[in-house]
C-alpha cells in the first residue's frame, strides 16, 4: 500500500468520483474555539466516502474477474458504493449486510442492483455465508478497509482535502477522520504525509467501540468487546485492519472518542449551520472537533464528514436536541 497507488486511483476516478466541498460557518467555529473545516463525503455518490474505495476496486481490477461479479460484507455505505460501481462497471453485486443495518441502507443496496443476502450478526458467521456464495459463482471479495484497492481510493479525499486546505491558505491543522477499520484514515494519513505534511491526523471513533484509538495508544491491535449497540452502525468494526493500522500508528495522532448524544448533535448542527445531513457514524470527527477541543492542539480542524445514510427515526432525533 502506498502512494502511488493514490494516485493511480485518483486518476480513475477522475469525471466519475465528486471533488467533495470543504465546508465551514464562523457559529460552528464559535462552538469549537477554533476554525473548522468539513469535508462533506455526505455528498459523495451513494452517500458517503465508501464510493471512493469501490470505485478503485472495480476499476482496478482485471476486466475478465471483473465480469463475473464481486461481493462484499457492509451494513450499508460500502454496500452501495460496491454496487454502484459495479452496476456503472456492467457487473453484478452481491452483498451480505447484518439484518439490523439501517432501513434505508438495505433498500437503497437493492435499488442500485445488488443480491442483498442478510444475516444474524450475533448467531451467524458473515465470512462462512460470503465465502460459500463466493466459491460457488466465482465472485471476486471486495473488503470493506482491509484492501489495498479500496484504501487507495480512500485516501483520494485526503488528495482532495490538501488540495482545497491549500486554496483556503490552511497551512498548518489536525485532520480528524471517522473511524471504523480504518480505511479512510489511513488512506488520509499517506495521502498528507506526500502533500500537507504538516498536517496531522487522528481517527474519531464513538464510545464502546474505540478499538483504533485504544491500538494506537496500546502500539498493537486491540479489539472490541461488542459487534453491535451503537447508532455509528457505519463505523462499527471489530478491529483495526492488519494493513490500516501499521499505517494509522505510524502517521496518526491519538484517537478521540466521543458520546452518542454527542455525535446526535453534531449532527443537528451540521444540518443547521451547513445545511448538509450527516450520519451518526459521519458525525463523529464533527463531534470531537466540536465538543473535544480541549483535546485539540491546532486552531484549525478539518473534519470528515464521512457519510449522510440515516434513518429518518434516527435524524428526527438529531433534531430534537437543538430545542
Amino acid at each position: 500500500m502506498n502512494l502511488e497507488m493514490i494516485r493511480a486511483a485518483y486518476a480513475r476516478g477522475q469525471g466519475v468520483v465528486r471533488r467533495t466541498p470543504l465546508l465551514s460557518s464562523p457559529f460552528l467555529d464559535e462552538i469549537a474555539g477554533k476554525r473548522v473545516f468539513l469535508k462533506a463525503e455526505c455528498l459523495q455518490h451513494t452517500g458517503s466516502f465508501k464510493f471512493r474505495g469501490g470505485w478503485s476496486a472495480l476499476s482496478g481490477m482485471d476486466p475478465e474477474v471483473r465480469a463475473k461479479g464481486v461481493i462484499a460484507f457492509s451494513s450499508g455505505n460500502h454496500a452501495q458504493g460496491v454496487t454502484l460501481a459495479a452496476k456503472m462497471h456492467d457487473t453484478s453485486a452481491v452483498i451480505i449486510m447484518p439484518k439490523d443495518a439501517p432501513r434505508v441502507k438495505i433498500e437503497n443496496t437493492k435499488a442500485l442492483g445488488a443480491e442483498v443476502v442478510l444475516y444474524d450478526r450475533a448467531s451467524e458467521d458473515r465470512d462462512a455465508i460470503g465465502a460459500k456464495i463466493a466459491n460457488e459463482r466465482g465472485l471476486t471479495l471486495v473488503k470493506p478497509y482491509d484492501e489495498p484497492f479500496v484504501i487507495a481510493g480512500q485516501g483520494t479525499c485526503g488528495l482532495e482535502i490538501a488540495e482545497q486546505a491549500a486554496e483556503e491558505g490552511i497551512e498548518h491543522a489536525e485532520v480528524i477522520a471517522c473511524c471504523g477499520g480504518g480505511g479512510l484514515t489511513s488512506g488520509i494519513a499517506l495521502a498528507l504525509e506526500a502533500d500537507a505534511p504538516s498536517f496531522k491526523v487522528r481517527p474519531a471513533e464513538p464510545e464502546g467501540f474505540d478499538d483504533a484509538a485504544r491500538s494506537l495508544s496500546a502500539g498493537t491491535i486491540k479489539r472490541n468487546a461488542a459487534l453491535s449497540g451503537s447508532i455509528c452502525d457505519a463505523i462499527v468494526t471489530p478491529q483495526p485492519g492488519d494493513i490500516t493500522f501499521p499505517i494509522m500508528n505510524r502517521l496518526c495522532g491519538a484517537g478521540l472518542v466521543v458520546s452518542e448524544g454527542d455525535c446526535l448533535k453534531a449532527m443537528a448542527l451540521a444540518f443547521e449551520r451547513l445545511r448538509i445531513v450527516i450520519e451518526p457514524g459521519g458525525a463523529v470527527a464533527l463531534a470531537a472537533a466540536l465538543f473535544h477541543g480541549q483535546e485539540i492542539e491546532a486552531d484549525t480542524v478539518i473534519v470528515t464528514a464521512s457519510g449522510g445514510n440515516v434513518d429518518k427515526a434516527v435524524f428526527e432525533r438529531a433534531l430534537a436536541t437543538l430545542e
